[in-house]
């Protein structure tokens, strides 16, 4: 399964310790937080979240690349300069439809003293046969006088051995003249190759073609295909066979549109696998993609292969590395023992006020099993549904020895949302949220 990155995470940490902090020097302008020490104002403040009982979906994070269905590249098949170019990108074509002229001159010579080998060699075929008619006939009359005894039998052997070499010669002409014809269709076929033509029918793409340019066997001149089915290209490792085949779910996000995956199954899996890599290649069909796809698009494809066992869900910001002893684990914050609220209706969660910070209150490290890690989610052993644990300021905690924090109560929704942002998304909100800070204060001073 995909990890939540470290550069992710410290974004993730910055934001949110941006907020945190302007939340808390915005409330601090009207009144102290509940429960905060005015003598001891080194309490580290904190988010928390509340750990919830849940399954975590098994997905890996492959890397895919998409293409046309019947996508292919478009090659001359002979050298030359062009002469024309008929299509531009975005242009649909049908199959057959000229798309490039090369210079044809030489290839039309070439033809013409193909053509012109050709008649020669049928005139050397009609001649041999000729040769051959006469000599047989000539033939015939010595066997006839040899069978009266009118000529010799050394004149009736020459005459025979002349029949034989006359239709030796025919043969031989006419194997020129198949030759000559096979030379013709060849450099017919020439001529031909120098109008390029569509294969298939398609939106044209990819143009690399241009009058007065010389094109060869090696250049691309254009890229066809349907965009109105595509495919996701995908590579799986050997180890991912195990668990992952034909109809495996997947959910196909792209930088563009993450908001809006796609939901689709993988359609087929190579049965070879490379013998260095040991990796094979597998493709998902895409119907109606939309506008969300374009051929040779990069996307993040989530294989989504089951669930795990029922267990408390945490999000992956709460994981700490103590960097002590190295022990992986959670700061769980004792909620209960808050600073009670007079002004709390009765029954009230502290989640339902999840802005308003609370504290402080007992803090420790609780080490963690962590049964199977998602992108944004993990699932733990160590923990209970209703403890808090942190997800922001662990190392304030680290070099506290108070045991105690302020504790921001945060919904999931929130760490989520934070978890998924870029690095960009999050210095416009922290942007947004000191130009709104900065507004309130010149507001109060007015």
């Amino acid at each position: 399964m995909t990890r939540f990155g470290g550069k992710a995470a410290a974004h993730v940490a910055m934001l949110s310790a941006a907020l945190l902090a302007a939340a808390c020097s915005q409330q601090g302008n009207d009144a102290p937080p509940r429960g905060w020490n005015r003598q001891n104002n080194r309490t580290p403040a904190v988010e928390a979240v509340e750990v919830t009982l849940g399954t975590l979906p098994l997905e890996e994070r492959l890397s895919g690349s998409v293409r046309a269905r019947n996508q292919v590249e478009i090659y001359p098949e002979i050298s030359g300069r062009i002469v024309e170019v008929l299509v531009n990108d975005g242009d649909y074509v049908e199959a057959g439809d000229v798309l490039v002229r090369l210079q044809d001159t030489d290839y039309r010579e070439r033809l013409r003293q193909a053509e012109a080998g050709l008649a020669v060699a049928e005139a050397r075929v009609v001649q041999a046969q000729a040769n051959l008619t006469r000599l047989e006939a000539t033939l015939r009359r010595v066997r006839s006088m040899a069978e009266r005894n009118l000529v010799s039998e050394a004149d009736y052997e020459a005459a025979e051995a002349d029949a034989i070499a006359a239709k030796a010669d025919l043969s031989l002409m006419q194997a020129q003249l198949e030759q000559a014809k096979a030379l013709v269709n060849e450099r017919r076929e020439e001529l031909e190759d120098t109008v390029i033509r569509a294969p298939i029918s398609g939106v044209v793409g990819g143009r690399n073609a241009e009058v007065g340019q010389i094109a060869s066997s090696g250049t691309p001149l254009f890229v066809i295909g349907d965009p109105s089915e595509m495919l996701v290209e995908i590579t799986l490792t050997q180890r991912m066979l195990g668990y992952i085949g034909n109809g495996t779910s997947v959910n196909i996000t792209t930088d563009a549109a993450p908001e809006q995956p796609i939901e689709a199954r993988i359609s087929r899996i190579s049965p070879f696998l490379h013998p260095v890599t040991r990796t094979t290649q597998a493709e998902i069909d895409i119907d109606s993609p939309a506008d969300l796809l374009r051929p040779g698009m990069y996307v993040m494809v989530d294989v989504l292969y089951g669930e795990t066992e029922t267990a408390p869900l945490i999000p992956n910001s709460a994981i700490y590395r103590h960097p002590r002893d190295g022990r992986i684990g959670v700061y769980v914050a004792s909620l209960g023992e808050a600073v009670p609220d007079p002004e709390r209706p009765a029954g009230e969660t502290l989640a339902a006020s999840p802005l308003e910070p609370v504290g402080p209150v007992p803090v420790r490290f609780q080490p963690v099993e962590i049964i199977a890690r998602g992108r944004l989610t993990s699932a733990v052993r160590g923990v209970e549904p209703g403890d808090w644990v942190v997800t922001l300021g662990h190392h304030l905690l680290e070099r506290s020895d108070s045991g105690e924090a302020m504790i921001q109560p945060t919904p999931w929704d929130h760490i989520i949302r934070l978890q998924q942002m870029q690095t960009r998304d999050l210095f416009d909100v922290i942007k947004r949220r000191q130009e709104a800070l900065l507004s309130e204060q010149t507001e109060s001073l007015n």
